[in-house]
Order: C-alpha cells, then structure tokens, then sequence
C-alpha cells in the first residue's frame, strides 16, 4: 500500500521566507530534488555568489537540477521529495522562449495544463514555490503586466491541483487551504483601467465588515548563518496580536480516543513485514499509537515536528531552591533565540522548528516573545498564591491559542519544553499533591543543588503542598495557587493538542506535571501523548506512574527545554518509516513463518504396530 505524499504550493513575496519554509516541510526527507527554474549562466557575480551560498547551505541531502522542463522532471520521478524554486522564474523563461512579451494576447492554456497535470500526479512530497502576483516587485509596463496577469493565471492553476497553499507575509506563514475560491467574472474591455483609478470608499455595511483573519504564529525563520547543527527559534509573533480570549479558557469538550481501527491495521501490517513479529520491540507500538493518531495506516511521514519552549519565573526561586539565579531565565531566552541551546542542536537533528514563549519572565524579554505574556514572574508558592485566576485562565487560552496557531499551520507533532529558574518546585508541589505523595518523595537536585539546597527546596515544596491541597479536586485553582504562568499555558497546550486531534511528546517534569493538569482538565487527552523520557527528577517517575505513560529513553537527563522529547523523536520518526517503508514478505519474496500446525505436519513418527 502506497501513501501518496502532499502537494503544497508556497506563495510569498521577495524575501518573504518562503522558500525557508519550503525547505522546512522537507526537512525529514533525506534526500530532496531541488527543480531551480533561474538563470545560472550569468556575468552578475554578486548573484552567482548568492546561488553558491544557497547551495551550500541545502547541503549534500539537496541534488540540484537546472531546469525549466518542470512537468517532464516531475513525471520522471513522480515519488522523490521535490522542491521546485519557483514558478515565477519558470513562467518568465517560458515568456522568453515562446517571444510573447511583445504578443498582444497570450494562451498559456495548454502548456499550464500540462505542468498542472504533472503536478496532480505526482505521488511523493512535492513544494512549490511562486511569487505571489502583487507581492513582488514588477515593472508597470506592457511586458510587467503581461508577467503579473499570466502569473496570477499560473499561481490559481497551481493552487487547483494542490493539497495545501500557504501564504508567507513577513515571515508569518497563513494556510489559505480551505479558504474561499474567488472565481472572477468577464472583465469589461476598459477593467486594467477601471481598477488603477482610486475608489472612495462607501458607507460600510454589516456585510462588508469582516473580522480580522487571525495570522498563525508557526513562522518560518529568515535564512540567517547559524553554526552547523542548531536551530534558531521562530518568532512568537507581532507584538500586537490580539490576545486569546480567557473566557471559560480551562473548559474542553469530550476528547475522542486515536482511531482504534486504524490501530488494528496498523498492528496487521506490522504481522506482514520482512521480519519476526515483535521483533522490532516498543519501535512496532510506536509505529501504531502514530497512525492510530494519524487515522491512517501507513502513517505519513512526520514532517513539521514543533518545540514550544514555556518560559516564565517562579518568586520561590528567590528562597534558594536553584543552583542558579533567577536572571539566568532572560539570558537563556535570547541564548535559545540565538540557536546555542541544546534545544536548538537536537532540534536540528530530527528537523524539528523551536519556539520560545515569554509566558512569565521575571524581566523585559524582546516583543515577539512577549505576545502573549501574562505577567512578569509568578508568586512565592510558599506564601501566596502564584497566579490570580484571571491570569490563569490568560495562561491557559494562550497555551491554546499557540496549539491551535501551529496545528494550523501545518505542524504535525508538539512537543512542550520549558525555561524558567525554579520550575522544578511548583512541579514537585503539583505532582506530589496530585500524586498524593509526601514532600521528600518529590523533591530532587533540579539544576544541581547541594544538600543545604536540596533542604531548602523540600521545605518550599512542603509548604506549598500544604497550600495546594485545598484544591486537589479544582485544578483552575490549583495551577493559580502554586502553578505559573508556564505550567498553565503547558496544560493548554497539551489539552488543546488532543482537542485538535495531533500527537505531542512530553518532556520532562515540568511538562509532565503540566500534562497531569491538562488530563485533569480535558479527560482522554492522555492518549494523544508519549513520554519522550524518563528524568533524573524522582517527582517525574510519580507522574509518569500517574499518568499510565511508559518512557521511549531512559538518559538520566534533567534540563528541560524540551530536550528529553526531542531525544526520543528520532526513534518515533524510525518507528513511522518502519511502517511506510519496509517490504512485507509477499513484496520481498521471502518466507513467512509456517503456522504451527503446519510445521508440524509429518513430522511426528508413525505409531508403532499394535
């Protein structure tokens, strides 16, 4: 059986990030064709340098071909991940080969047609990326305008035959797949001048008067330089996004389990592969809960993997709970920011995109972190409570505002990380009251505290336990009583990920005490989850235990930031490919196992005469 891959047409002005985001969505694949439509036979060496640079920097999984023969190049590898760079340099060389710049009308009916057809059908991962007609900078004369109608005409062509079209603004990707088709009418002979000449506008009608489109915030980074190896984070977005509303924010509708049925088939296919059933081990489990998620077996590749690094402040962080000061949270933001983080490096590893959020930074952190921050810090958990419930319900719409922002567009596993000095302490209290465990059972070395340290810390893990068992039962006020600001918008975040129905791998004990929340919160939302590993914190095996979730790694890490998930993601990737690549015994031409019987069959020795 043969998944057929996505067809996704990318359009952007230039320097948009689109073709960023293109090599994004192939980022899995270990090997990609990349289809470059622009000159390369040229005197301009500031522009030969610049396709040198851009070469280098796809690297060796990139086979690079020079063309513009797009629809015989598709159909002459229908199942190799493609990029094709971009359509616009491809329709301009077709202008040039075929004289029309100077034609008084121009049918490209059939040669579209042709390269369309190509495009519906061709079977493997396929991006597309095209100027969008306005976006881009073309001359206001006759040949300009020819360009502008004729790529207009090529981009909805494109867009027919394809799965998914984005939109890259400003580095802000919008998914326009399932947005309203304008079909234009005739236009009058005397239209191109009608509409160059200013309109005032009317009277504004209920009609006209559409709501904001909300801009997803998953972005693709601007290429830059980064060392090999990292990942540099995605901004969180304009500063002056609309924040979510709070109203209800802890309230979930009924989360529905993965497909089961897809599971069972899953688990028959696993029964068919080259070799000994189970032999493969927890790699085979894996392989199922993810096409089961997926509702399709074989499962899809996973190709937009995202982190979400949570970052906030905890006022008992000021008690001597760390080993580290508080100030350490702000200069960790911009490090992750920068790409020198190990969340960044093991990112890169598996193609994985990584976000960070300023959820309570106890300082001034750069906007587009801060969209959605509630306040700077949370309370002392020891003697006050840490959040007000009005920001807790702010955390948690935010947590589902980013799940919902991502899934849109087109990111197809979360992971949760966190940043915060302290965050060790309101997660013991969490899962030790949860849990219902004693204070010293939950209380472990954090960042790498000494005895003293690790006295201190067990008492602000008493005290606050003490305060949180009044709301064992109400987990809105537990999170506000001794939460923060992150562990809220993680518990949103998780939740809000079962809702939409996509598979997120937990991290350590901080997000792992955030996911008892959000199962609290939104029942069922367990089964959308994997524990990526097993930390060194005592309080994470409790919640692991709570939870029913079996680790994929056991490293005796304990840093957070979303790197004991990230650590497991490469076997969850092997587990898909496992699934969608290996051949069963019929395709391979190898012997099954004989059914027992029938191996069995005259073998036994004859019975010896009466």
């Amino acid at each position: 059986m043969t998944t057929r891959g996505h067809r996704t047409l990318i359009l952007g002005g230039v320097r948009s990030g689109k073709s960023d985001h293109g090599e994004d969505l192939l980022r899995a694949h270990a090997s990609v064709r990349y289809l470059a439509t622009g000159p390369t036979l040229t005197t301009d060496t500031e522009w030969t340098a610049r396709v040198e640079r851009h070469r280098a920097r796809r690297g060796d999984r990139y086979t690079t071909v020079e063309t513009t023969a797009l629809a015989d190049e598709l159909h002459a590898h229908p199942d190799a991940a493609t990029l094709v760079d971009d359509l616009g340099n491809w329709l301009a060389a077709r202008l040039d080969a075929t004289g029309a710049w100077s034609a008084e009308t121009v049918d490209r009916t059939a040669e579209n047609s042709e390269l369309c057809s190509a495009i519906d059908g061709f079977d493997g991962d396929l991006v597309l990326i095209s100027p969008e007609v306005g976006l881009a900078p073309v001359p206001p004369t006759p040949a300009g305008r020819l360009f502008q109608d004729q790529l207009g005409v090529l981009n909805a062509a494109v867009a027919a035959v394809c799965d998914r079209v984005l939109l890259v603004v400003a580095g802000r990707v919008i998914d326009l797949s399932d947005a309203a088709v304008v079909t234009p009418a005739t236009p009058a002979p005397d239209a191109e001048l009608i509409a160059a000449q200013p309109i005032s506008p009317g009277p504004a009608t209920p009609e006209a008067s559409a709501a904001p489109v909300p801009v997803p915030v998953a972005a693709p980074s601007v290429p830059v330089e980064l060392p090999t190896g990292v990942v540099r984070v995605e901004a969180d977005g304009p500063g002056d996004r609309p924040r979510p509303d709070p109203t209800d924010a802890e309230v979930f509708g009924p989360i529905d389990p993965p497909d089961e049925a897809i599971a069972d088939a899953a688990r028959a296919r696993q029964l068919t592969l080259t070799k000994p059933a189970g032999s493969l081990g927890r790699l085979e489990e894996l392989g199922v809960w993810i096409s089961a998620c997926q509702g399709v077996c074989p499962p899809r590749p996973i190709t937009a993997p995202t982190v979400v690094v949570f970052a906030g402040d905890h006022g008992v962080a000021r008690s001597g709970v760390s080993a580290y000061p508080p100030e350490v949270t702000v200069q960790m933001v911009a490090n992750i920011a920068e790409g020198g983080a190990a969340v960044n490096v093991l990112a890169a590893r598996s193609g994985a995109r990584v976000r960070v959020v300023d959820m309570a930074v106890d300082a001034d952190t750069p906007p587009q972190f801060g969209t959605y921050k509630v306040r700077r810090g949370s309370g002392d958990l020891r003697v006050t409570d840490a959040l007000t419930l009005d920001e807790t319900r702010q955390a948690i719409a935010a947590g589902r505002a980013i799940a919902d922002d991502l899934i849109d567009a087109g990111a197809d596993l979360l992971i949760p990380g966190d940043l915060g000095i302290g965050n060790t302490t309101p997660s013991a209290v969490i899962v030790g009251t949860l849990a219902r465990r004693e204070p010293v059972e939950v209380v472990g070395r954090g960042t790498g505290i000494d005895d003293l340290g690790w006295m201190r810390k067990a008492a602000a893990i008493r005290d606050g336990m003490r305060r949180a068992r009044p709301h064992r039962n109400d987990p809105l006020r537990l999170l506000a009583a001794v939460g923060g600001a992150d562990l809220a918008a993680m518990a949103g975040y998780l939740a809000q990920a079962a809702v939409r129905k996509t598979p997120a791998i937990l991290d350590g004990v901080v997000v792992t005490a955030a996911a008892l929340i959000a199962a609290e919160l939104a029942p069922g939302a367990t089964r959308w989850w994997l524990a990526g590993h097993r930390s060194a914190e005592p309080a994470h095996s409790i919640a692991l235990e709570y939870l029913d979730l079996q680790p994929v790694v056991e490293f005796s890490m304990r840093l957070g930031e979303g790197t004991g998930a990230l650590a497991a993601l490469p076997a969850v990737m092997s587990a898909v490919d496992v699934l969608t690549s290996m051949s069963t015994f019929g395709e391979a031409g190898v012997s099954e196992k004989p059914a027992a019987d029938d191996a069995l069959a005259g073998t036994e020795p004859a019975e010896a005469p009466a």
